[in-house]
Parts: C-alpha cells; sequence; structure tokens
C-alpha cells in the first residue's frame, strides 16, 4: 500500500514538472525586497518606472534598480489601501518628460483625505513642476477603494478612476460627488467641453461615467475603454465603459456583503450597463494591460488582468464586446498587483506585498 501510494505522489510531482516544464515562457526577477510595489509604468525595456504604495517613486535604469527614490513625490497617506498608487506617461513622454501619479492624499489638519492626481517632469532623479491637476470631493474618512488608475484617450484626455471609498457606496448613484465614478479631465486639469455632464447644474462636470465599485483597470483599445472593478464579495467586473453611462453600484450586484448579507435583489436595472464579464467568486482584479506584443503571437490581442486572490492573471480574448475565452496564467508567484506590457513582447508583473516583486515573463 505504501509502495502504490508513493508512485501515486511520483505521478502527480511527474505530471506537474511536465506541464511546468512544457509552458511557454519562464520568469526573470527583476527587482525584489519591495515595499508593495503597485503601479508600473514602461519607459522602454531595460528602463521602468513604478511606485511603491509607500510612497516612493521608483527607476530601473538600464536594467538596474537604482537604491534611492525619486525625489519630490508629494507626501501620501500610506494607511490601510491608501498610498501612492497609479502612474503612467504622458503619450508625448520621450519628448516632455512628463508622468502622471495618483495617490491618497491627506488633508492638511484634519483626519481626512482624499484621491489626488498630479503631472510631473521627472528631471534626473527628481520630479520637477508638480501640477495638482485633481482631487475627489468630498474628502473621506476611510482609506479604501480609491480607484487610482489612469489611462489616455485616443484625444488625449486623461482617464481617472475614482473608488467608492468603501463606507460611501450608496454616493456612486449621486452626480455631485466623485465616489465611484470615472473622471476625465484635460492633461492640464482643465475639464473638456464634450463631458457628458456639463451642461448639468447637479452634476460635477468632470464625471465621465458613473455606479462604478473600485476600479482597479483600465485600458484603451481601438476607442474601447475596458476597465475592471471589485465586487464585494462575488461579482468583480469587466465592463466597456461609455461617457454618460450608469454601471449600476450598489443598485444592481452579482455579489454579497462580506457578511453574507444581501446588497441588492437586483442583479439587473433599466437604465443600467451590464458587464461583459463577471466572477463568484471574486478574484481581486487589479492591473490590466492589452498584449500587442511578438513575443507570445499566440496571447497577441487578450487583454491581461492581473488579480490578487489567490494571484494569477487571467488572459481574456475578446471580440469588441464580447468575452470568448478566458485562460489562467501565472498562478505561482503570489497576489500580483499589476501587469503591463514592455515594447519587447514580454510582460511584466508587481507581485503584492511588503516584500514584493517585479517580474519578467519572456520566451524560454
Amino acid at each position: 500500500m505504501i509502495k502504490k501510494i508513493g508512485l501515486f505522489i511520483f505521478g502527480i510531482a511527474f505530471a506537474y514538472s511536465f506541464f511546468a516544464n512544457d509552458r511557454t515562457y519562464k520568469y526573470e526577477v527583476i527587482a525584489e525586497d519591495l515595499s508593495h510595489p503597485w503601479g508600473v509604468a514602461v519607459i522602454n525595456r531595460d528602463n521602468i518606472l513604478f511606485t511603491e504604495l509607500s510612497g516612493q517613486l521608483r527607476l530601473i535604469e538600464n536594467g538596474v534598480l537604482k537604491p534611492e527614490p525619486i525625489k519630490g513625490v508629494p507626501e501620501v497617506l500610506f494607511a490601510g489601501q491608501g498610498g501612492l498608487s497609479g502612474i503612467i506617461l504622458d503619450p508625448s513622454f520621450e519628448e516632455n518628460r512628463k508622468i502622471y501619479l495618483a495617490f491618497s492624499s491627506p488633508d492638511s489638519g484634519q483626519k481626512t483625505n482624499t484621491l489626488e492626481v498630479i503631472s510631473a517632469k521627472l528631471s534626473s532623479n527628481s520630479l520637477d513642476e508638480i501640477t495638482s491637476l485633481f482631487k475627489a470631493s468630498p474628502s473621506r474618512r476611510t482609506a479604501a477603494h480609491y480607484g487610482a488608475r489612469m489611462a489616455f484617450l485616443d484625444d488625449g484626455t486623461l482617464l481617472i478612476t475614482s473608488g467608492d471609498g468603501f463606507n460611501y457606496r450608496e454616493q456612486a448613484q449621486y452626480l455631485d460627488n466623485h465616489f465611484g465614478k470615472i473622471i476625465r479631465i484635460n492633461t492640464d486639469g482643465t475639464i473638456p467641453s464634450d463631458n457628458p455632464f456639463v451642461s448639468n447644474n447637479d452634476a460635477l462636470p468632470e464625471i465621465w461615467s458613473y455606479g462604478h465599485r473600485n476600479l482597479q483597470g483600465i485600458v484603451v483599445v481601438d476607442g474601447i475603454v475596458y476597465e475592471n472593478e471589485h465586487g464585494p464579495m462575488g461579482g468583480d467586473e469587466l465592463n466597456i465603459a461609455q461617457a454618460s453611462k450608469n454601471y449600476g453600484w450598489p443598485a444592481i450586484t452579482y455579489g454579497k456583503d462580506y457578511s453574507g448579507a444581501t446588497i441588492s435583489p437586483f442583479t439587473k436595472k433599466d437604465g443600467m450597463e451590464q458587464p461583459i464579464k463577471y466572477w463568484v467568486p471574486s478574484i481581486a482584479p487589479s492591473g490590466m494591460t492589452f498584449y500587442e506584443g511578438k513575443m507570445f503571437p499566440e496571447w497577441r490581442g487578450s487583454l491581461f488582468i492581473s488579480a490578487l486572490v489567490p494571484g494569477d492573471v487571467r488572459r481574456i480574448e475578446v471580440d469588441k464586446d464580447k468575452v470568448k475565452k478566458e485562460e489562467i496564467l501565472f498562478d505561482d508567484v503570489g497576489r500580483i498587483r499589476d501587469i503591463v506590457s514592455s515594447p519587447d513582447g514580454s510582460l511584466i508583473l508587481a507581485t503584492d506585498g511588503p516584500n514584493g516583486k517585479l517580474i519578467r515573463v519572456v520566451n524560454k
């Protein structure tokens, strides 16, 4: 009997080794012992900017992590889910060296904070010409559900995800606040004249879409805006976001409250958009990228969504508003906070936590 059990265990180990070795990819650790890496922006293959939630902006230069953080980053609230979060390069970064950062900003002299977005010029090892572009209103007393991801539309305007603040979820259905919204601004902080609610006296003019929970990934593909967001206990969503549309939170949801209680008995309502995919149980989606590289031709045209629970990446084959296939990848490196594409066709993963890593996925 013992011999049979031993052979059975050996068979499982052999099968795992066979399929693992059959993979078309391998991992290369770019940097490790990082303090909660959160957002990644690739300048080129060997030069990468990334944020650490604890407040540091870091640079990998010529393939090597610089020991000192970049100077000039504003004060951030590092608590709960708050900290230095989203980062994106300006479309003309090579010419103007401009970047955008999203973070939880403490209010001076108060026990409140808010989501803030700044622009800055990257000069050597410091940030210059810092300009505050957006501050979510009103401030909150929580340190959760900031959103804090960004993407550029084809017209050069900037989309910012602003989470529901956890305790303020009902506000996601109202247009007089920034909780549970996608924001659209110009890169100088002004408001585009064609925003959907600029003529509505009861709405904040920065709002582009509403009824969201905690939006953790956003990409623009051929004019289509894909965004993912956390549900509560179940009900994580992948949506196509459009101007003026209501995405339903918390009036409709496929999830339950963390206590098991019902948040809403409805999953559909007139005038509220449906996700193109949802997950029950939750996967806790985080970053997202659209893959167009040549290193892995079989993955071209797919969305890649990093996930925190239990920790993997979902490759989603999409045809505009249709999900054709889902594949689980990279499920052996832990919780993954972000995923981005590199110009050489590799993928870069940021693993979550106080001992986080940046990992490059390349061909074997």
